[in-house]
């Protein structure tokens, strides 16, 4: 069929040019516009109520608004494939000048290992020599810093040289960057992220297209407490204008320390904002220190104070609107200051890229998906809503952890034992809208804070792993009467949530690329008060994750949570909790979500094992992570010891309960209990992976597709990491998964532990629930079906598409159905 052309014709059913005068275009256009997909009733009411249109015949009418409709789709797919151009047109011009960055950092190589092949030569016999040779190099490379002052002439002369060192290293080879581990190219990730190999301190580079102009770029990343959340505050103590129009800046900024077992750092900076001679946007920041002779600050207590070398950002204004950002970040920790175990954490580039310069990156690409989609809410609320609530939520807790005594924070004596720090905020900023009630109508007399905190050193634990599970198996280490006490800190009442269920999880959002899960909890049955005995009531709870993401390199993961209202005001008082656990290892551990405690076992025992047995057995089981935990309660202040004690004895009992379970999770305790040199797998394993491709077989005709052949390779191990997602479910009448392969983890972003939890029909859309039910009494009659291609949900909430399932019966050896086995060809997070 034809689409309609400007000047009125349309083609009919029968191929024939129909030709509309300019009145009775424009009619049909309102019409349109007013109902663009009438009903035949709707469509003859309306050529009733427009007698320009009333000679037409209807049937003209319905193939008009067809065509309308097919141009209106071509329209709408034209501006976006303009805009797909326009975005991969920056990306290219953005990969060549990467690529002539990178031809010349290997022409300078090239360069200089040539000069030191010839200088060895010389001096092979003389060490004397070879000494002044090496003494004249190091003399050539150290920077000649002119004398510096803080009148306005010399902070620009600081301002300038900032601004030729960070162009260096943005667009240079000032450093010599390597490609971030773990980072996947491609149109769909977040931007070219590099880190240094070889530097001072830690440094990352990233580069990457946003939707968003300059000045507004360049406003957020200067807002840096509002992306970087181990930033506590950024002061402007001092601006001056220069004479081509920017500024110069004098900064005070202070991060939170991540862990109880170093202090917060701070820093003492020039931020200087200018416009280059191309029209792109700088910004660029250094620290002030004896080497500038700037301004000085004295130090300021209980904080460490360090340095940035010079870093900020580079924003080209891209044709066709949005911008093409270079980010610079470029610290010393100073990280001889922290415990040994903690080393990594202060100079690995790799967890420092995670935490800042993707994080910066994260932001931009959130706020460009807010501007384009500004109707899209979740439970009401505006996704900058959602934004503070979870930055109330980190903020609070990273507040508590750090107990600045600026803040009211006072420190307890301890209980003779060294493991717990226990402290106290009776600041009334603190308690500020903490005016909480046990029930309705009955006021507590809570006027203080309590912070039980402690760090642990975990063993070949995968944040990542240890995190989901803890997520999902909350009975795990959660302790009833903790809950029921800190549920006595808000009102109960009905729940106003949009969406919220009758059963433990009330309703979740995931905030798209921010790489963060934020969701209500709701615990049922919990007694607040001695009245509640007889009527428990519900609770809630705002919980906050993030890092859950194991194929992500050097990322820490988080869980914080806070009791709320049932009303969830945007402005309700929240006492957040939870942990942390960051990695201390800076290279890509290739960890796999098999480590899990049912059949995963079996296929870490072997003598080739898996992945992740054979990772960890290469790197000398020296996996490391710090879990830090940090638990707040608001108490009465004649409860004081009281509370204390319960506060210790439950976080003692959190550490035991992780360290048990993050041993189950660990490929070593696979190790101990099966070893390495047993046969492969258990007979359990190795039957039901035989019956799931033998059933195959028999109602499909042919062998299980994709599945390896070498003779090295069991079938239990084919199925493992075949590369379609394969799922077992229970054959009865609400199905639940009982076993699935790596890519069906994968899939379902979950464990094997965690697998059981979940029901056949949750990972469903509504039209796959409705094709599923319709097949379902051909696969237990016929033996197998086959299902549409369509979209399907992890167990986080994100969709999956993938091009087809096949789902067939799997019997035992006698002949009984098993289990019910789904295999989703070419399956990928949409």
């Amino acid at each position: 069929m034809s689409m309609s052309c400007k000047d009125g014709k349309s083609l009919d059913d029968n191929g024939k040019y129909v030709r509309y005068t300019p009145e009775q275009v424009e009619a049909l256009e309102r019409l349109y516009h007013e109902c663009p997909k009438p009903s035949s009733m709707r469509r003859r009411q309306l050529i009733r109520e427009c007698p320009i249109l009333s000679h037409i015949e209807p049937r003209q009418i319905k193939v008009w608004f067809q065509n309308r409709r097919c141009r209106e789709k071509q329209r709408k797919e034209s501006s976006r494939l303009q805009g797909v151009n326009r975005k991969l047109s920056a990306m290219n011009k953005l990969l060549m000048e990467e690529n002539d960055r990178l031809q010349k950092q290997v022409s300078q190589l090239v360069y200089e290992n040539g000069y030191f092949r010839k200088q060895t030569t010389k001096v092979a016999s003389k060490d004397t020599s070879c000494e002044s040779v090496v003494t004249s190099g190091q003399h050539h490379l150290t920077p000649q810093h002119p004398p510096r002052d803080a009148s306005p002439a010399g902070l620009l002369s600081i301002a300038e040289e900032t601004l030729t060192e960070f162009l260096s290293k943005a667009t240079g080879t000032a450093v010599e960057w390597v490609q971030m581990p773990g980072m996947k190219p491609g149109p769909d990730s977040i931007g070219i992220i590099a880190i240094s190999h070889g530097c001072t301190g830690m440094a990352a580079r990233a580069c990457g297209l946003v939707g968003l102009d300059p000045t507004r770029v360049a406003e957020i990343l200067k807002d840096r407490p509002s992306w970087y959340r181990d930033c506590r505050a950024v002061e402007v103590l001092n601006m001056l204008p220069t004479a081509n129009g920017g500024t110069i800046e004098l900064l005070y900024m202070q991060l939170y320390a991540p862990t109880t077992l170093a202090p917060p750092r701070d820093f003492w900076l020039l931020r200087y904002t200018t416009v280059t001679d191309d029209g792109s946007f700088v910004v660029c920041e250094r620290s002030l220190g004896n080497t500038q002779n700037g301004p000085s600050m004295p130090p300021v207590q209980n904080f460490v104070r360090t340095e940035m070398l010079p870093s900020g950002y580079l924003i080209r204004p891209c044709e066709g609107g949005g911008s093409v950002v270079h980010i610079v970040d470029h610290m010393n920790l100073e990280a001889r200051s922290v415990p040994e175990v903690l080393r990594p954490l202060y100079e690995s580039s790799t967890v420092f890229a995670q935490k800042t310069t993707m994080a910066a990156l994260r932001q931009l690409r959130q706020l460009t998906l807010e501007v384009s989609q500004p109707n899209v809410t979740n439970w009401g609320r505006r996704p900058a809503a959602l934004r503070t609530l979870s930055k109330r939520l980190s903020r609070g807790f990273n507040e508590a952890l750090n107990g600045f005594s600026s803040e009211g924070w006072s420190i307890l004596d301890n209980d003779g034992m060294d493991d717990v720090t226990i402290l106290v905020n009776s600041s009334p900023d603190k308690l500020m809208g903490l005016d909480l009630s046990f029930a309705d109508g009955f006021t507590s007399l809570s006027n203080s804070v309590l912070c039980a905190k402690a760090s642990m050193l975990l063993q070949s634990a995968t944040p990542a792993i240890l995190l989901r599970f803890l997520r999902e198996h909350r009975s795990e280490w959660v302790d009833n009467n903790i809950d029921a006490y800190s549920a006595a800190t808000v009102k109960v009442g009905p729940c106003s949530l949009p969406g919220a269920r009758a059963c433990n999880f009330g309703g979740q959002v995931i905030l798209p690329l921010a790489h963060t899960l934020l969701e209500v909890i709701k615990l049922e049955g919990v007694c607040h008060s001695p009245e509640d005995v007889i009527m428990p009531r519900d609770m809630f709870l705002l919980q906050l994750c993030s890092g859950m993401d194991e194929n992500a390199v050097g990322t820490c993961a988080e869980l914080f949570f806070a009791p709320i209202d049932a009303s969830f005001a945007d402005d309700a008082p929240l006492l957040p909790s939870g942990f942390r656990i960051i990695p201390l290892d800076s290279a890509k551990e290739a960890s796999s979500s098999n480590r899990t405690l049912d059949l995963t076992s079996a296929l870490e025992t072997g003598p080739v094992g898996s992945k992740a047995a054979n990772d960890f057995k290469s790197s000398g089981g020296t996996s490391k992570s710090i879990m830090t935990i940090a638990f707040q309660f608001a108490f009465e202040s004649h409860m004081q010891e009281n509370v204390a004690s319960m506060a210790r004895k439950y976080v003692r009992s959190f550490i035991s309960s992780v360290q048990r379970v993050a041993l189950a999770l660990s490929p070593s305790h696979f190790g101990s209990l099966g070893g390495l040199c047993l046969p492969l797998g258990t007979p359990e394993a190795h039957t039901l992976a035989r019956w799931i491709c033998q059933s195959y077989r028999r109602f499909m005709g042919v062998e299980l597709p994709k599945l390896s052949s070498e003779g090295s390779e069991s079938v239990l191990e084919s199925l493992w990491h075949h590369s379609d997602a394969i799922i077992c479910c229970s054959a009865k009448a609400m199905p639940v998964f009982t076993f699935a392969n790596q890519a069906g983890l994968d899939m379902l972003e979950t464990t094997l532990v965690a697998l059981q939890d979940i029901s056949l029909e949750k990972i469903f859309d509504e039209n796959g629930r409705k094709n599923l039910c319709s097949e379902f009494p051909q696969i237990m009659q016929q033996g197998f079906a086959c299902l549409q291609g369509g979209i399907c949900l992890s167990s986080m909430g994100r969709p999956v598409s993938y091009e087809k399932a096949v789902s067939w019966k799997v019997l035992n050896e006698e002949d009984t159905a098993h289990c019910i086995s789904f295999m989703f060809v070419n399956w990928s997070f949409v």
